[in-house]
């Protein structure tokens, strides 16, 4: 495997970054961001840790750890910090497509040039990799959108968007755990609560998971 290269630079006073020079979806950068937050964890010398799509932030308090330390530690991790590997969970999610939950299905099938049934059965027949989680709490950024269904967002945002929305933005999908606003295209919805602020951990997803769309029912 060929190791990605980054660049590293700090984000104000508070915060080193390491990004990937590469701008495509790549499952082997993704675990080897994963295993250096594993790093940072176990160094303890961080307040925060954001993985990314392709880049990761750490937070860290300028009294206790020098910026330019925290930019070289960051290297060191990447230089010599194995794939994070584990078991994947997978994850089903159930999903009414169409109709009233799936507004924007028609606007996917015709920009794929297929049949609302023919998108329902290639979007649910994928296997997708929980990247991260950002957006809001527990939306998490899936890789595995069969190409063919990747779609443009709207033009006009919807001021809100109902929770457990599942929709289609660019290349990627994913679901919306509450209400929100959002451009996505919306081609279904899910019962399945995703986000419990109660609950360790409050999500129902995590990096590295695998997600499996259920086809309940297609709505015309």
């Amino acid at each position: 495997m060929m190791r990605a290269n980054f660049s590293f630079y700090l984000l104000g006073e508070r915060a080193a970054v390491m990004q990937s020079c590469s701008d495509q979806i790549d499952v082997d950068c993704q675990r080897l961001i994963w295993g250096i937050a594993q790093g940072l964890k176990e160094l303890a010398c961080c307040i925060d840790i954001v993985p990314g799509m392709n880049n990761l932030t750490a937070i860290f308090d300028p009294q206790q750890q020098h910026p330019q330390a925290m930019l070289e530690t960051l290297q060191a991790l990447a230089d010599n910090t194995d794939p994070l590997l584990f078991q994947a969970r997978e994850i089903q999610i159930p999903v009414v497509y169409g109709g009233e939950f799936g507004p924007d299905l028609d606007v996917v099938a015709q920009h794929a040039q297929l049949s609302p049934t023919e998108v329902v059965a290639l979007h649910s027949s994928a296997s997708y990799l929980v990247y991260f989680l950002g957006f809001q709490p527990g939306f998490a950024y899936l890789g595995g959108l069969p190409p063919s269904l990747a779609t443009p967002r709207r033009s006009d945002p919807r001021l809100q968007v109902p929770a457990g929305s599942v929709g289609i933005g660019g290349s990627q999908t994913g679901i919306y755990p509450a209400a929100s606003p959002g451009g996505w295209q919306l081609i279904g919805r899910t019962t399945l609560p995703l986000f419990h602020p109660l609950h360790t951990p409050p999500t129902l997803l995590q990096p590295g998971d695998l997600v499996r769309f259920i086809v309940e029912r297609i709505d015309a």
